[in-house]
C-alpha cells in the first residue's frame, strides 16, 4: 500500500479539498482507496457520507483499526496544528506528503516552520519520503505565486500545481464527488492543473 499525507498546521489551507480530489483521482484508476480523517471537523467523512454507490469507491479508514482487505492506496488527510510525535507519526505511514498553502503572504509564512521541520526529518533526508506544495485557490501568475516561489528556494522543494479558485471544487464537493468524477468537458482546465502533481504522486522516484 502507498500512503500520502496531506498536511499543513494552518487551518483553511485546502488540505481536505486536496485530500478528497487526490483519493477521486486514484479510485477513477481503479485502485481500491481509502482516505483517514484526523481533522476535528471531519470534513472529509461527511463528505463521504454524500458520495454516491454508483461513483467509483472511496472507503472510510478509522484511526487506530486495521482494514480487513488490502488497499492500493491510503490518502491521510491531517488535523491543523499536526507537528512533534503526531507528525513523527504519521510520516512513518506515508510515501509522500502533500503540502497544500492559500495564497497570503500570511498563510505563506505560517507554512515556513513546518516546512522546515519537514526538511529535518530524518527520511525526508534520506530520499525515502518526498515532499511537494501546491497552491491552493493560486494563479501562476499572480504575486502569491512569485511570492511562494522564492520563498521556497531555499528549501528545495517542488511546486506541484497551482490550483485556481474555481466553483467546480465547491459545486463537485457538495455532491460528494471530486473534479475526477466530473465530464471532461465540464472541467478540463481544472484537471489540466494536476497533470505534473499526479505524475509525482505516483512515480516511483522524485520527479
Amino acid at each position: 500500500m502507498k500512503a500520502i499525507l496531506v498536511a499543513n498546521p494552518k487551518g483553511g489551507s485546502g488540505k481536505t479539498t486536496l485530500s478528497t480530489n487526490i483519493a477521486g483521482y486514484l479510485a477513477s484508476q481503479g485502485k481500491r482507496v481509502a482516505i483517514l480523517d484526523l481533522d476535528r471537523q471531519k470534513s472529509a467523512t461527511q463528505w463521504l457520507a454524500t458520495r454516491q454507490m454508483d461513483l467509483p469507491g472511496i472507503e472510510l479508514m478509522q484511526a487506530g483499526s486495521g482494514h480487513d482487505a488490502p488497499l492500493d492506496w491510503l490518502v491521510i488527510d491531517s488535523p491543523a496544528g499536526l507537528h512533534g510525535k503526531n507528525l513523527e507519526h504519521a510520516l512513518k505511514l506515508v510515501h509522500r506528503v502533500v503540502v497544500p498553502i492559500a495564497p497570503s503572504a500570511f498563510d505563506i509564512q505560517a507554512s515556513r516552520d513546518f516546512l522546515e521541520s519537514l526538511h529535518h526529518e530524518k527520511a525526508i533526508r534520506k530520499g525515502k519520503i518526498f515532499v511537494g506544495v501546491v497552491g491552493m485557490r493560486m494563479d501562476s501568475r499572480t504575486r502569491a505565486a512569485l511570492t511562494l516561489e522564492q520563498f521556497l528556494k531555499g528549501l528545495d522543494l517542488p511546486i506541484l500545481a497551482y490550483l485556481r479558485e474555481t466553483q467546480a471544487y465547491v459545486n463537485a464537493g457538495f455532491e460528494g464527488k471530486t473534479l475526477f468524477d466530473l465530464p471532461a468537458s465540464s472541467a478540463h482546465r481544472e484537471i489540466a492543473q494536476w497533470a505534473y502533481l499526479l505524475n509525482w504522486l505516483e512515480s516511483g522516484e522524485e520527479l
